[in-house]
């Protein structure tokens, strides 16, 4: 379970979201869902900040600093062979 930030970088605008439902689609987490007009924040803790959303919402609508959080920590652990750590300080975290 990678959901244990209480925030992450992700910024997202309702106002500025085609509806498109790309987010929904690309995200891994399930951290947006659609609720027939636009994308809805639904599990923002959920975010591993992979940037996908962002790379993929025509709009831009959503933001997010990728190569920070949980994502980037399994990746820098795969890359160095040391335990991954996401800077959380909750305990709860698989990183």
């Amino acid at each position: 379970m990678l959901s244990c930030y209480e925030e992450t970088t992700l910024r997202y605008d309702p106002d500025l979201c085609s509806g498109c439902e790309m987010c929904v689609t690309v995200c891994p987490h399930g951290v947006f869902a659609f609720d027939g007009h636009r994308a809805r924040l639904v599990k923002p803790k959920a975010c591993m900040e992979c940037g996908a959303c962002q790379l993929n919402c025509p709009s831009e609508a959503i933001t997010v600093e990728a190569g920070v959080g949980c994502a980037q920590a399994h990746i820098n652990a795969i890359l160095t062979g040391k335990k991954p750590t996401c800077g959380c300080d909750s305990g709860d975290c698989n990183c």
